[in-house]
C-alpha cells in the first residue's frame, strides 16, 4: 500500500517515514484517529515501508518480493487482528486467523470501512464483535517466534477499543516487555475504552479528520464525480472519506434514514397533547431496534446530521446546508425552525447518550422509546431570546 494512496494526514505520514529512516520505530503505537481518515491504511503503509526496507519516503523502492507480497496482505511477518464474533460460518471460539480471506477482501475494496462495514462482510450486522483473551495468547505466541524474513515482526491491531479487559491484561506484558524487533500497531476510534496503563506506554500518532478540499480532491482523482457533486458530498461528510463513498455511490442506505427519521420527528411532534401516539413511537422504536445494533448507531449519527442541517436552515447559514431530503411532502425549510438555540443542545445531548448505551448493549426498545417520548417535548420547547 503507497502513502501515496492515502488521503490528507502529511504530519502523520512524515512522523512515520521519518521513525523509519532514522531507525527510531517505538515498539508500541497507538493510531488515535477519527472515522473514515484513513488509519488501517496508513499503519499498513508504514509496516510496508519497514519490513520491505523502501526508501526514499514511498514503498517501491525495496525489496521487490516483500512489496508484492504486502500487495496482497500476505507477508509472514504482518499480522492482522480485528474485532470478530461468531457467524454462518465459525460456529464457536472466533479469532482473528479464521476470517483472513474476508479480511483481506475488506482491506482491499473498503480500507477507510468502519467496524459497521466489517461487521456486514462477515454477516454479524446484529452483533458486536470483540477481540477477546484467545486472540491475546494467539498475539502473544506469534510474537514469541522469529521473524520469518530476518527483519521485524508486525502485529496490526485495529479497533483496539473492542479488546475486552482479560485480552487487554493479557497484553499488557507484551507491551512492556516486547519480543526483539517487534512493533505493535494499535488502532482506536475510541481512546477512551482503551486502558491507560496500554495508553501509557504507546507512542501517539493522532490522526485527524480530511479536509473538505481533501475530500473534494480524492473524489474528483478517484471517483470521476462531478465537481459540484464533490464539493457537496465533502461538506455532508464531515470529512470521512467512507461517509464521502456511501454518499457517492450507495443511495439506499441513506434514504431508509431519511424515511426512519422524518416519520420519526413528525410522530413525535403530533404526540404532544394525544396520548395515543405513543403506540405509533413505540412501534417505531420496535422497527429500528431490530435493525442491530450497528444500523441503530449509524442511523442516530445520522440524526444528529439532520438536526445539526436544519439548525443551520434556521439561522438562514445556507452555504454549509447540503441536506436535501427526497421524501414528497417533507420541507427541510418548515422543519428548521423547530430546531434552534434553545433545544438543539439538548437534542444532540439525547442522541449522543442513546449512542453510548447501545454500544454497552443497553435494550434498544427502552433507549429509543425513552429517546422519543424526549423528542415529543423538546421539538415543542420554545427558542429562548
Amino acid at each position: 500500500m503507497l502513502f501515496t494512496d492515502i488521503i490528507g494526514q502529511e504530519k502523520a505520514k512524515k512522523q512515520l517515514i521519518q521513525s523509519a529512516e532514522n531507525q527510531r520505530i517505538p515498539h508500541a503505537q497507538l493510531f488515535i484517529t477519527p472515522k473514515g481518515s484513513g488509519a488501517l491504511p496508513l499503519a499498513i503503509a508504514y509496516a510496508q515501508y519497514i519490513l520491505c526496507q523502501n526508501t526514499d519516503g514511498e514503498n517501491i523502492t525495496g525489496n521487490e518480493a516483500c512489496n508484492l507480497k504486502f500487495n496482497k496482505l500476505m507477508h509472514p511477518d504482518m499480522h492482522f487482528v480485528f474485532p470478530v464474533a461468531v457467524n454462518a460460518t465459525v460456529k464457536k471460539h472466533p479469532v482473528s486467523d479464521l476470517f483472513l480471506d474476508e479480511w483481506r477482501d475488506f482491506v482491499v475494496n473498503t480500507p477507510y470501512g468502519d467496524l459497521f462495514d466489517w461487521y456486514r462482510q462477515l454477516g454479524i450486522e446484529n452483533k458486536q464483535g470483540q477481540i477477546g483473551v484467545d486472540e491475546a495468547e494467539r498475539i502473544v505466541k506469534k510474537l514469541s517466534l522469529k521473524a520469518y524474513e530476518g527483519n521485524f515482526k508486525v502485529m496490526l491491531i485495529w479497533m483496539a477499543e473492542k479488546m475486552n479487559i482479560a485480552a487487554s491484561n493479557k497484553l499488557l506484558k507484551l507491551i512492556e516487555e516486547p519480543p526483539q524487533k517487534t512493533i505493535l500497531l494499535f488502532i482506536t476510534e475510541d481512546e477512551n475504552q482503551i486502558l491507560d496503563t496500554i495508553k501509557s506506554r504507546c507512542q501517539v500518532v493522532q490522526l485527524f479528520p480530511l479536509s473538505e478540499d481533501e475530500i473534494t480532491t480524492g473524489l474528483l482523482k478517484l471517483e470521476h464525480v462531478s465537481e459540484n457533486e464533490a464539493l457537496k458530498i465533502a461538506q455532508q461528510a464531515d470529512g470521512n472519506w467512507s461517509v464521502a463513498l456511501k454518499l457517492a455511490h450507495d443511495e439506499e442506505t441513506e434514504e431508509q434514514f431519511e424515511q426512519w427519521f422524518i416519520t420519526w420527528v413528525r410522530t413525535a411532534f403530533k404526540a404532544k397533547g394525544n396520548a395515543t401516539i405513543i403506540q405509533d413511537l413505540i412501534g417505531w422504536s420496535e422497527t429500528i431496534a431490530g435493525a442491530g445494533r450497528e444500523v441503530q448507531k449509524n442511523f442516530l449519527h445520522y440524526c444528529l446530521r439532520f438536526f445539526r442541517q436544519a439548525m443551520l436552515k434556521n439561522y438562514n447559514v445556507d452555504e454549509l446546508v447540503f441536506l436535501e431530503p427526497v421524501t414528497a411532502n417533507f420541507n427541510l425549510e418548515n422543519f428548521a425552525p423547530f430546531v434552534h438555540s434553545g433545544n438543539v443542545l439538548e437534542i444532540s445531548n439525547e442522541l449522543n447518550d442513546a449512542i453510548y448505551h447501545i454500544e454497552r448493549n443497553g435494550n434498544a426498545k427502552i433507549i429509543l422509546l425513552d429517546l422519543s417520548i424526549k423528542l415529543t417535548r423538546l421539538l415543542h420547547q420554545k427558542e429562548t431570546v
